[in-house]
């Protein structure tokens, strides 16, 4: 027969329901072909608990019951006779006064112990005197008290040592289970149970092996769980580390230096500076820094319990903040598509250079080059877009510094000339006027040939210039030359008047120019 569900303490069924349950069974007559059996309520019961024999399908024609601890009934293994006719209840030689018969032959063993676990007989016998067996039987557990982890070594090295935990006590058909940090554990390559898991073994221990370890004992009535332990691994110490991670500080600021490593027990720390040993502390602390103070710094740690050692060296710079820088232009006022250079000026070594345009950090373009150490930016050329504030800041690992702005102005370059577009559209111009020109003169022409009758004749004379005397030479300096006076007319070209009643003869206009030859 299986066992039953179990809780903390199954197998408790108080006397009382277990009477109650005999007492109304004892008014049932079951059918007499029925087969005859025995029903252990319960089946498996807690040391102290109450266990009921229940017999199922007694014939009518009984007239006693009798019942035999063991599979036997042999006189000295009887507990106890009930007689129906009389009802007369004999006690036998194993009776131990914790049983009672019933009228219907079950059978109440109160207070059970683990000795009465096993198999229980009962004869019935009917009128005729004849005897019918049938057996029955039910377990007794123990009630399992908490159980305790014993350690061989509490205190192990890690990965040089094997530890094994024990759960106690031992107690007959128990199941163990194994908990670390809360939950079940298995079997793997460095863990091993023993000793029907009632031994746990660890092989080369680490760090993460620490625990809590619980133990849990089981039966199928009961089950209980030991307090958690914990094991204290000794480890380490890792390679220390020292904090802040910066190597470069401030003069003039407190040198503030902190050591850590991982160790069980802690580690035991200890400074030395350019080798020599400044302080056995894990904390140091140095006011007031100078260039001095630079060095390596080392951060000595031991574990006394693993005898192992370990240390971290750390170089410390200490440099002054920097000056602030200036801005030298090669001109500050800039005509577009030329060039400017502008120059940061630094005192400080060891410094980076970054500058500024218009409080923004400048975004350099294809027309801007900087020199290798950056201190030098040229623009070429330069646009209108560039004009503005520049700024150039100077840093290094400790401090920062901007110089005052420079103002750069870019003017619109002159123009030397018309554009393109307004030379080409002069030209056009030019070339459409001296085409009309030529088109009416060549009009006009035309139109005058063919009025030749009815125009006035050109006259030219030469009149003699009274002043002119004849000189010894023509190639000498006072020779004037002759003036020739040239007439023209005009008439036609005036515009035609209309014609009136009266018409009046017109007058054509002579004149006359002087032209002089030196």
């Amino acid at each position: 027969m299986e066992p039953r569900t179990t809780t903390s303490h199954r197998g408790f069924v108080p006397w009382q329901e277990l009477l109650l349950t005999a007492s109304l069974l004892a008014f049932w007559s079951p059918p007499t072909t029925a087969q005859l059996t025995i029903e252990s309520v319960p089946f498996d019961a807690v040391e102290g608990a109450d266990v009921l024999l229940l017999a199922h399908n007694l014939p009518e024609n009984t007239v006693g019951y009798s019942w035999f601890k063991g599979n036997t009934t042999a006189p000295n293994s009887m507990i106890i006779r009930y007689v129906t006719t009389n009802n007369v209840t004999v006690p036998g030689k194993a009776y131990s006064g914790r049983e009672t018969i019933y009228r219907n032959g079950s059978l109440l063993i109160q207070n059970v112990t683990l000795q009465d676990s096993g198999f229980y007989t009962l004869r019935i016998t009917d009128e005729t005197l004849d005897n019918k067996d049938t057996y029955g039987q039910f377990h007794v557990h123990p009630i399992l008290s908490k159980p305790y982890i014993t350690v061989n070594n509490s205190s192990p090295l890690e990965g040089e040592e094997a530890v094994a935990l024990t759960c106690e006590p031992e107690t007959q058909n128990t199941t163990y289970l194994w908990w670390i940090n809360g939950q079940s554990l298995q079997e793997g390559d460095r863990l091993k149970l023993s000793d029907g898991n009632r031994s746990l073994i660890l092989l080369n221990v680490t760090r993460n092996d620490t625990g809590p370890y619980e133990c849990e004992t089981r039966n199928p009535v009961a089950f209980n769980r030991s307090d958690p332990v914990s094991l204290n691994i000794s480890y380490g110490p890792d390679a220390p580390i020292i904090s802040p991670p910066e190597s470069h500080f401030r003069q003039g600021t407190n040198l503030s230096l902190s050591c850590h490593a991982d160790s069980n027990p802690p580690a035991q720390y200890s400074w030395l500076v350019n080798g020599s040993l400044l302080q056995s502390t894990q904390e140091l602390s140095i006011p007031n820094i100078s260039a001095d103070d630079s060095g390596s710094y080392t951060c000595l740690v031991s574990n006394p319990a693993t005898g192992l050692n370990s240390s971290t060296v750390k170089n410390i710079t200490v440099i002054e903040p920097v000056s602030p820088p200036s801005i030298q232009a090669s001109n500050t006022t800039v005509t577009e598509d030329d060039s400017v250079v502008l120059t940061c000026l630094s005192n400080d070594t060891g410094i980076s250079i970054q500058w500024i345009f218009n409080n923004q950090d400048l975004q350099l373009s294809e027309r801007m080059k900087l020199s290798e150490e950056d201190s030098i930016l040229t623009i070429d050329p330069v646009k209108s877009q560039d004009a503005g504030q520049y700024q150039c800041e100077v840093s290094n690992p400790v401090s920062s510094n901007r110089s005052d702005a420079l103002w750069l102005d870019v003017f619109q370059k002159e123009s030397s000339g018309l554009s393109v577009g307004a030379i080409v559209g002069i030209v056009i111009a030019a070339v459409a006027v001296v085409a009309l020109i030529a088109g009416l003169a060549y009009f006009l022409f035309f139109r005058k040939t063919g009025r030749a009758s009815d125009q006035h004749d050109l006259t030219e004379h030469k009149p003699s210039v009274s002043n002119h005397r004849p000189g010894p030479s023509d190639n000498s300096p006072d020779k004037v030359d002759e003036i020739a006076y040239s007439s023209l007319s005009f008439d036609n070209l005036q515009p035609k008047q209309p014609i009136s009643d009266s018409p009046v003869p017109t007058v054509p206009e002579t004149v006359y120019s002087e032209v002089k030859k030196k």
